[in-house]
């Protein structure tokens, strides 16, 4: 991949701040909302990426506190980074074990974002330095394994609730464009793996209603037998079941960490790459830049270093 191609495009790295916990009080969430703001020292006229984890092992990459090689890079690179600590996180289950909607919060997760959206104003101003820095109409949404389940829900895929058969639409208008990191794929016939009777929310989504632009990112070695027989290509479907406009961006060689973007130096990042987090950094920045600044190059510098020459570290396709 030619970086410093891309890297031209997205322009030279500041300094960045980062400050947590920043505190929200929600009434009836039974523990408070615990954010991280990363942001660029320089700038105004900031956009805003949401970070939803996942649900790995390890105790605190799963909270406020993961997912450094990205959000690290992306507010070096102009964004405001903010990260809840989902009742999900392996930091919380001492708390909220018996709490409704236990132990997927497939709901909670995805309001913990709206939460976030409607006091963005209380957030910008607890952060030092932070203050009247923020463009509020530029919101864009990434999520990671579970966490790009939830980012699923907000770009407007429908759910039924295993509880009541109902079918929920949680889309946040106020988002503009999502990307979806090794996301579950469909449910039905194909999900039938050892988790899928552990976790039928994952197979309820349904992704035709979609709408909101995304990039889906999928790893061609990401076989998620758990759940499926399907192989890599399932973490594919929120771009093959849903409407355009969506762009796949499958990373060749990747597995479930698509090389470490968890957090630096992860134990359990079975296939650890930082040329490839470095790259999907990159990307990921260059997809939001371009979406949220329409009519900016970014994202088509970015993509075509990435597919042309020697050594190509994925493939994109568009719709």
């Amino acid at each position: 991949m030619n970086t410093a191609t891309t890297a031209e495009a997205l322009g030279k790295p500041v300094p960045v701040l980062s400050f947590s916990p920043v505190v929200l009080s929600v009434p009836g969430r039974p523990v408070d909302l615990q954010l991280r703001v990363s942001a660029p020292a320089t700038g105004t006229g900031l956009p805003v990426i949401l970070l939803s984890h996942g649900h790995g092992t390890s105790n605190n990459l799963s909270s406020l506190n993961g997912y450094a090689p990205l959000a690290n890079f992306w507010a070096a690179h102009g964004f405001v980074v903010v990260q809840p600590t989902h009742l999900t996180s392996s930091t919380l289950t001492h708390l909220v074990a018996d709490a409704p909607g236990a132990p997927d919060f497939w709901r909670s997760r995805a309001e913990d974002m709206t939460h976030v959206l409607d006091r963005l104003d209380e957030i910008e101003n607890a952060v030092p330095q932070l203050a009247g820095r923020i463009d509020h109409t530029k919101v864009a949404l990434a999520g990671h394994s579970l966490g790009g389940f939830t980012a699923a829900l907000l770009l407007g895929a429908g759910l039924t609730d295993p509880d009541t058969g109902n079918v929920v639409h949680l889309a946040e208008p106020r988002i503009k464009a999502g990307v979806l990191l090794a996301a579950p794929g469909r449910g039905g016939d194909v999900l039938n793996g050892p988790m899928a009777e552990q976790w039928p929310i994952i197979g309820a989504v349904d992704f035709s209603t979609m709408t909101t632009p995304a990039l889906v990112v999928a790893g061609d070695k990401d076989d998620p037998r758990h759940f499926t027989d399907m192989g890599p290509h399932w973490h594919a479907d929120p771009y093959t079941l849903a409407p355009g406009p969506k762009t796949l961006l499958t990373l060749f060689g990747a597995e479930h960490g698509l090389g470490g973007i968890a957090g630096y130096d992860a134990a359990e990042t079975t296939d650890e790459n930082p040329e490839r987090v470095a790259a999907l950094a990159q990307l990921t920045a260059a997809y939001l830049h371009t979406q949220l600044h329409p009519g900016a190059s970014t994202w088509q510098i970015a993509y075509k270093a990435l597919t042309a020459g020697p050594g190509p570290i994925g493939q994109v396709e568009f719709k």
